[in-house]
């Protein structure tokens, strides 16, 4: 006997529902091949990433090409160039004779040791630092009034357009936009104490002295005056990066130490150091002076709701010391601070409520 019609459709309409559920529950599952990333913007993993040819004497000889080259020189060679043993003093940009490749290795293409690869198309964006809405220029002159220990590049100026231009090339192909694994430092969750400084010092002179020196003065190219800079950049003293600078807050720096240094022996893939060892050798290298840089640590996160928890200057929206933000623990920081910022953020909301509320008559 022939089924109904409606039966049959019936049927098939339960298969139908049956395979559409199955491949929503496919995409909602891990690691599943239909799994999509929750994101607004195109996801570039700078690990996979095809790194830009910094071997520049590959490009033909364009205007534009060569104001990529002068970039990356500027970039590599920053001292030569603008450091604070040029002869041309207006063109002392840089207070410390590193470069910025000091921190950017690898011509700023290595991933976790803060690449530049894509970060042309991500400004304009807002910096806590400031407060406001940035662009690129300002992100520049910031690493070169606060890590370098300088003055600002005037924006207009050949030496600013042509760092941007070798921003811009080591950017080619990656979205506008795009949220960038690998930028930065690795985020490594600390150890859940202060950082002990006497073992810090211990880590130091086992690893790090042998490049950096005993002194923590870094080795030179040459001289003193010879404007070559360093082969290994000094991580304290007066021609280290300033008080200002992100390596001197402890999560910077343990992040970037844990999948950088020792250098030549750590990646991001296998760290040479343990959490434990980073964190504290983290701790001993900012407990050493540098240059003072009042004036920007007076501008820096004006809004104290916008301070990162190791930030070592108040004031603070929390009831912590600056030694314990300044060297941990930092759990009971970040839960007194989201209390804060919750409680800030209610009673703005509040507030905008009241204010647009419409007037009875």
């Amino acid at each position: 006997m022939q089924k109904p019609l409606w039966r049959t459709r019936q049927k098939e309409n339960f298969l139908i529902a049956g395979v559409m559920m199955a491949m929503l529950l496919m995409c909602a599952m891990p690691g599943s091949a239909f799994a999509q990333p929750a994101t607004d913007h195109p996801v570039v993993d700078l690990r996979t990433w095809p790194k830009p040819d910094i071997d520049l004497s590959r490009l033909p000889n364009t205007e534009q090409n060569r104001l990529i080259k002068k970039g990356q020189d500027l970039f590599v060679h920053t001292s030569e160039y603008l450091g604070p043993e040029v002869l041309d003093r207006s063109k002392r940009y840089a207070g410390t004779s590193m470069s910025c490749s000091s921190c950017h290795r690898e011509a700023g293409t290595m991933p976790y040791a803060a690449p530049l690869v894509g970060t042309y198309g991500v400004y304009p964006q807002f910096q806590p630092r400031f407060g406001k809405t940035v662009t690129l220029e300002n992100r520049i002159n910031l690493c070169f009034t606060h890590s370098l220990s300088g003055r600002l590049v005037p924006e207009d100026s050949a030496e600013m357009k042509a760092i941007a231009a070798y921003i811009e090339y080591l950017s080619r192909g990656v979205p506008k936009g795009a949220k960038l694994i690998g930028e930065k430092e690795m985020v490594v969750e600390e150890p859940k104490r202060a950082a002990n400084l006497v073992r810090g010092a211990e880590v130091y002179t086992q690893q790090c002295a042998v490049c950096h020196g005993d002194d923590g003065l870094g080795k030179r190219v040459g001289m003193v005056g010879d404007r070559k800079g360093y082969i290994f950049p000094p991580v304290w003293g007066s021609d280290a990066t300033s008080e200002s600078a992100s390596m001197f807050r402890i999560l910077s720096t343990f992040q970037y130490v844990y999948v950088n240094m020792p250098f030549g022996k750590a990646t991001y893939a296998k760290p040479a150091l343990s959490k434990d060892d980073a964190y504290d050798v983290a701790g001993f290298v900012i407990s050493h002076p540098r240059q003072p840089r009042e004036g920007e640590v007076a501008k820096d996160f004006s809004n104290p709701y916008d301070k990162p928890e190791d930030f070592p200057w108040g004031p603070y929206i929390d009831s912590f010391s600056e030694t314990q933000h300044k060297y941990g623990p930092y759990d009971e920081i970040r839960a007194e601070i989201a209390t804060a910022r919750e409680k800030f953020r209610k009673e703005k909301e509040t507030q905008s409520n009241l204010s647009s509320a419409p007037v009875l008559k």
